[in-house]
């Protein structure tokens, strides 16, 4: 049988190559997932290899057998041909046992392959969906998603589960993208910095809304934020909120959540990037629809939109933050020496300058820390030499977590609209200039979504009555 299937094979280079080229492939994938199995893990590129490309030399050698016997077919019909012969049709004899043995050695190699070939597949796709090769595979591209993702409350998550979803019709639209996405990278024909893909993104109740229920009544939620000023003593002083979050309870909502109510629809005349919106209208459970209107006309392409979780939450996986609050939570969190003279305002002026890569950043910011407290803090430079190390370390962390010189993001490059201190956020409806045929205004008052308890204080009652 061996022999037989061996001697039609190697009839033809073709044939030969093919065949050479399936089983090497072959042996390497059942190898290389047995390593796997045994612990080892090469990370996005091995499973590239391994269930992506060999697979496909797999196909390619099968392919190419048949194509090699059909090509020394055609050799020798024209040979008979030119002795006066005709061509000889094949001739397929189950009872001859060189047939029989041909057959079999076939289906059998065959199924083997074709069972090798689907684990690989199965195992190509969960590589394909893994959180490593939407990542890295791409390096300096997705390098900027991928950093903010890490620090984010979905690290956990695998970036399919939200940018694809279940169902195979998400499935196959993410593919298609992404072959583009794959051409783009190679010829390098992709933006920098990449757009927010906020036109592409599957509706929020079919992926968020999987883990986050709106029907949940979250209530009231009391935030603190730390605040250091720019002066020599960083003197920090705090802001209290009692944010009104709120949610679906039984028939009605309440709070911030109010806008994601199953009774109510509200949809949005807006710019492609949704920062400034023109007309709102709002559908009650009633059936009644009401539009709020401002004076301003828009001077481009508009689009409108059915509002839910990602038009405020629109950066939920892929949030960076203002320097300002960056530094502020190092020097909470003791990354950053709060006794060191003036180092908020100095971290404020190394992280935004401007540098040609994160690691010229890293040295530039770390050496100019340095050479400001020998030439203003002699004393201190010597005394807290390793404090001021740490700090300029931690701002190299920083400014890496945020900016990256090679695709063109940096400081607020990718706004948020989760409150209203870095972008518009509330304010694109909540500004008061939103008015309906009747007069009614959409509010623009502060206690709607949060009651201030401290504003900017050094020691806020509500935190020593909660924490005594």
């Amino acid at each position: 049988m061996i022999r037989n299937l061996f001697s039609v094979v190697t009839r033809h280079w073709l044939s030969l190559v093919g065949a050479v080229l399936a089983l090497v492939a072959a042996i390497l994938i059942v190898m290389l997932f047995a390593i796997g199995l045994l612990g080892f893990h090469g990370g996005a590129y091995l499973g590239i290899l391994t269930y992506l490309l060999l697979p496909g030399l797999v196909i390619l050698g099968l392919l190419m057998i048949p194509l090699g016997v059909w090509r020394k077919r055609k050799l020798d019909a024209a040979a008979d041909l030119a002795h006066g012969e005709h061509p000889k049709l094949p001739v397929i004899d189950l009872n001859s046992q060189h047939t029989r043995g041909l057959l079999f050695g076939s289906v059998s190699i065959g199924v083997v392959l074709l069972v090798i070939v689907a684990a690989a597949t199965f195992k190509g796709v969960e590589v394909m969906e893994s959180v490593g090769f939407c990542g890295t595979v791409c390096h300096t591209v997705m390098q900027p998603e991928y950093t903010a993702f890490q620090r984010s409350a979905h690290s956990r998550l695998r970036c399919a589960d939200c940018h694809i979803g279940e169902g195979a019709d998400w499935f196959v639209k993410s593919k298609i993208s992404g072959s583009w996405q794959l051409v783009s990278v190679a010829f390098n024909l992709y933006p920098t910095p990449i757009p927010s893909p906020v036109h592409n993104l599957r509706p929020a109740r079919e992926t968020c809304e999987q883990c986050h229920w709106p029907t949940r009544h979250v209530g009231d939620k009391l935030q603190v934020r730390s605040k250091f000023a720019a002066d020599e003593s960083n003197t920090e002083t705090k802001t209290v909120l009692l944010m009104k979050v709120g949610g679906q309870e039984g028939t009605s909502s309440t709070g911030i959540h109010w806008h994601v109510d199953r009774g109510v629809q509200i949809r949005y005349l807006s710019d492609p990037n949704r920062q400034e919106v023109y007309d709102v209208e709002m559908t009650t459970a009633d059936g009644k629809t009401k539009t709020f209107k401002t004076k301003e006309q828009p001077s481009g392409p508009t689009q409108w939109r059915t509002m839910d979780c990602v038009d405020c939450h629109n950066r939920p996986s892929h949030t960076f933050k203002p320097p300002e609050r960056e530094v502020d939570d190092a020097l909470e969190d003791g990354r950053i020496d709060k006794t060191l003279p003036f180092v908020k305002r100095e971290s404020l002026r190394l992280l935004t300058a401007s540098y040609p890569s994160q690691d010229a950043a890293r040295a530039g910011i770390a050496q100019g820390l340095e050479a400001f407290y020998k030439s203003s803090y002699a004393d201190a430079a010597t005394a807290k030499a390793p404090a001021i190390a740490a700090a300029g370390k931690a701002l190299g962390d920083i400014y890496s977590w945020n900016v990256f010189p090679a695709m063109k993001v940096t400081w607020g490059t990718y706004k948020s609209n989760i409150g209203h201190d870095d972008a518009p956020g509330c304010m694109r409806c909540h500004d008061k200039k939103h008015v309906a045929a009747d007069g009614a205004r959409i509010t623009g008052s502060c206690k709607s979504c949060h009651t201030v308890v401290a504003d900017d204080e050094k020691d806020p009652e509500i935190l020593s009555t909660l924490k005594p």
